[in-house]
């Protein structure tokens, strides 16, 4: 019987030859060469204004806030079922965290329910793309220009997905992404922000040098560069955009790949959830779905648990995933308690992800539904 990891990072083109070329290029540190060949690819494939690379996901988030003029009193609405980073880098600024509970159907945040969280102190929705499928952005778009309330999508999951033909990270204002080693495109750690609001973009650039003007500088608009605004040191080092940039040259092997594991796991568990009140993945008719998971809603936690353990002692490696932030410590501390996000609770406790990475092959994948199909509830 051969292990199958939950994940395993996995190198696909010329990672380790242009990691060699960042070193001759004598400039690892950020924005040299092939970070610079990251922006533009992310620039020309999305088709946004501005995309920077970050040292995570979390700090693009926190560029976010800090970009949006956060400050103490304001308020933000995020789904509860995410994770901790999508909510921690609006409270560093004071904001209040307005959790609304998600469908139970794309497990994204439920716009039926968004109008009534929005209050005159609300700055931000941060609508999450959960598993790489889109969140109904039509309503939330239009709710948000009603309102005048920036979007900032955290598609951390969804790079390459699309709702209604267009990708996701591309409507709200900011959009955020993770190349955390998890997922579809990966550098270990390291992370992107999208700006697709032009009048952000300039500051954005300062924000992620440490609040100054050195882009300014060196593209010769200024002849010297200081300290303008509040910021931090958001870039990666080039030898991780060397990696990065090799991933993204193989963009299509990555998802044509990803795209048959879950469609393997979804034809060949379809009859088994149905018989065994489990249930698989919803992709609405007009959401192209980024392929970056595959998970399973068992009847309850005690099944769920005990399915994970089955697969354990198989030497197969399934997790479940985020906990409800609303009855977190700190969310218990804003006020929260159970019962406010029943959704959300419930599906925390169903939820389990299988094995899904881009070194999976198709012998891994038969021996995990193998297992699955002798499960006993």
């Amino acid at each position: 019987m051969i292990k199958v990891d939950f994940n395993r990072p996995v190198t696909v083109g010329n990672e380790f030859e242009y990691m060699q070329q960042a070193i001759a290029n004598a400039q690892i540190s950020g924005d040299g060469a092939f970070t610079k060949k990251c922006h533009a690819f992310l620039e020309n494939e999305l088709g946004v204004k501005k995309a920077l690379l970050t040292t995570s996901c979390t700090h693009a988030l926190e560029m976010s806030a800090i970009l949006l003029d956060f400050n103490p009193g304001d308020e933000v609405i995020i789904p509860d079922f995410t994770f901790v980073s999508t909510v921690n880098a609006f409270v560093l600024r004071g904001a209040k965290p307005i959790f609304v509970d998600v469908r139970p159907d794309t497990l994204n945040l439920d716009e039926s329910k968004l109008e009534a969280a929005l209050t005159p102190r609300t700055k931000a929705i941060v609508p999450v793309h959960y598993a790489g499928v889109g969140c109904e952005m039509d309503s939330i778009m239009e709710i948000a220009k009603r309102h005048n309330v920036a979007v900032v999508e955290d598609n951390a999951h969804g790079l390459f997905g699309k709702y209604k033909g267009k990708y996701l990270g591309t409507f709200g204002a900011l959009a955020t992404q993770s190349f955390h080693e998890t997922k579809n495109f990966s550098c270990g750690e390291g992370g992107a922000l999208l700006v697709n609001d032009p009048v952000l973009a300039e500051r954005a650039e300062i924000i992620r040098e440490k609040g100054t003007n050195r882009a300014r500088f060196f593209r010769g608009q200024v002849d010297k560069y200081t300290w303008v605004d509040i910021g931090s040191s958001y870039l990666p080092s080039d030898m991780l955009a060397a990696y990065l940039y090799a991933q993204f040259e193989q963009r299509e092997k990555i998802q044509n790949h990803r795209k048959n594991i879950w469609e393997m796991y979804n034809a060949a568990l379809k009859d088994w959830a149905e018989k065994n009140g489990a249930q698989l993945p919803h992709i609405p008719e007009y959401d192209e779905q980024a392929y970056h998971m595959f998970y399973m809603l068992m009847p309850d936690l005690e099944t769920r648990q005990k399915f994970i353990m089955y697969l354990r002692e198989r030497d197969i490696y399934s997790v479940f995933h985020y906990l409800p932030l609303h009855l977190s410590d700190m969310g218990r501390g804003f006020g929260y308690k159970a019962g406010d996000c029943p959704v959300t609770e419930k599906v925390s406790d169903q939820l389990v992800r299988l094995p899904f990475h881009n070194a999976l092959t198709s012998a891994d994948q038969e021996q995990v539904i193998d297992a699955i199909m002798e499960f006993k509830f």
